[in-house]
């Protein structure tokens, strides 16, 4: 009986966790398991020596009751799916217009009065169609392409809103490009409700969904690749650090071919200052001529696209601005200019920071490892933190122009070197 109850509970888990809740959904999905504990008490209640009731009267009774329990059990509200333990000071803010369960997340979309678009997955906002979101998806994506000599297979790992995504799509030089997702039900969805913002990423023929864990996905497969972004949640939400950890980089350095670059997305906002110092440190102890660009939102901190680039070398900055003055990219010139930027210099002007520039304040980062986790839990402390300015200032305090990472003109560098000076409080440089 013990053996029967342990395979019963292992079986059932996985039927409705994997079977039933993504194809019907929590509510009938839980009014099938009403309906077959009445139909095993049935069972059970028949096979007594004595039963308290005539059959027929116990079969009657017992369906009158499970049919009107199963009748109460209510959907699964929209906002909940949607904004999870703020749901309540929500209601009535933003029109839900889609919720789906999948098979590893509930996903949801959300729509504003003003008519901004809010991808919801682990019960908050995850990607939107707000100017600060776009400017910060766009900017991963074309960061990515736009320093490889030749980004011809890219992989971007989480297709979230697919605005990142489609932002590589849109480069002409990218050949094949494979989104690593782990959830079903998101590209469908993106797709639907996000192609205007992700240029229609999901059904354009060079792009591969590949619905997978991004870590195992990299671990099996023997291509290499010119550039790879990453999106991935927040890093409190199951599985989400460990796409954070020195060992992933290491994965991640393991599939680049020479030259190959990598960004990942780092949130300023509902985090804290250790968390954002493990990320980075981590991130930065894998790719040590790597750097830091920052994506501010009225002059304050919001949140980090962090850059690396196997065997290190210098971004040409002249190179950058002839591929965007070039009428076959004007896909990515007009991407660009949509989030407020026009030129090279414009786009790496929003340098923050790189390993020399924050040594110091790094020295006391907890590296993220795959023994460790600590990052899920750094950064759960920060759930409703909003020190995202002041984790920005304190970040570069101590940065300045990079001799190292930026090559071009004279003319060139010098209004690369203004704008980073002024973009960082204009301080003095080495």
């Amino acid at each position: 009986m013990y053996a029967a109850n342990t395979v019963g509970a292992i079986v059932g888990s996985l039927v409705v966790g994997l079977v039933l809740v993504p194809l019907v959904g929590s509510q009938i999905a839980t009014q099938a398991l009403i309906g077959a504990a009445a139909l095993s008490g049935v069972i059970m209640l028949m096979a007594a020596p004595a039963p308290l009731l005539p059959v027929p009267a116990l079969v009657i009774l017992v369906a009158f009751g499970a049919g009107l329990m199963a009748r109460v059990v209510p959907g699964l509200p929209g906002i909940l799916v949607a904004y999870g333990r703020y749901a309540a000071t929500w209601v009535g803010q933003n029109e839900i217009i889609y919720s789906g369960e999948g098979v590893t997340a509930s996903v949801a979309v959300s729509r504003t009065p003003n008519g901004v678009l809010n991808y919801h997955n682990a019960g908050k906002v995850q990607a939107s169609s707000e100017p600060q979101d776009m400017r910060l998806q766009r900017m991963l994506g074309h960061i990515t392409t736009l320093v490889p000599k030749n980004p011809s297979r890219v992989v971007v790992i989480g297709c979230g809103a697919g605005v990142t995504a489609g932002a590589v799509s849109v480069d002409p030089l990218v050949k094949n490009q494979t989104i690593a997702e782990i959830e079903p039900l998101v590209p469908t969805v993106v797709s639907k409700y996000f192609g205007e913002h992700n240029f229609h990423v999901v059904d354009n023929p060079k792009v591969h969904i590949h619905l997978d864990d991004a870590r195992h996905y990299l671990l099996t497969t023997d291509e290499k690749f010119d550039a790879i972004t990453s999106d991935p949640l927040d890093p409190w939400v199951k599985g989400a650090a460990t796409l954070y950890t020195r060992e992933f980089f290491q994965v991640v350095k393991s599939h680049l071919n020479p030259g190959g670059v990598v960004t990942l997305f780092v949130q300023l906002y509902e985090s804290n200052e250790a968390a954002v110092k493990s990320e980075v440190a981590t991130f930065l102890e894998a790719f040590p001529d790597g750097a830091v660009f920052a994506n501010t939102a009225n002059g304050q901190g919001y949140d980090l696209v962090l850059f690396g680039q196997l065997g290190g070398g210098k971004i040409n900055v002249d190179e950058v601005q002839k591929r965007l003055s070039d009428p076959a990219n004007a896909a990515i010139t007009n991407s660009l200019r949509e989030i407020g930027i026009y030129s090279a210099v414009d786009l790496f002007g929003t340098y923050a920071g790189g390993t020399r520039d924050m040594q110091s304040w790094l020295k006391d980062a907890t590296i993220n490892t795959d023994r460790n986790l600590r990052l899920q839990y750094l950064a759960g402390l920060g759930l409703n933190l909003y020190q995202s300015d002041p984790i920005y200032k304190s970040m570069i305090r101590e940065s300045r122009y990079p001799e190292q990472l930026f090559e071009g003109s004279p003319e060139t560098l010098a209004a690369l070197r203004q704008r980073i000076t002024d973009s960082l409080g204009g301080r003095p440089q080495f």
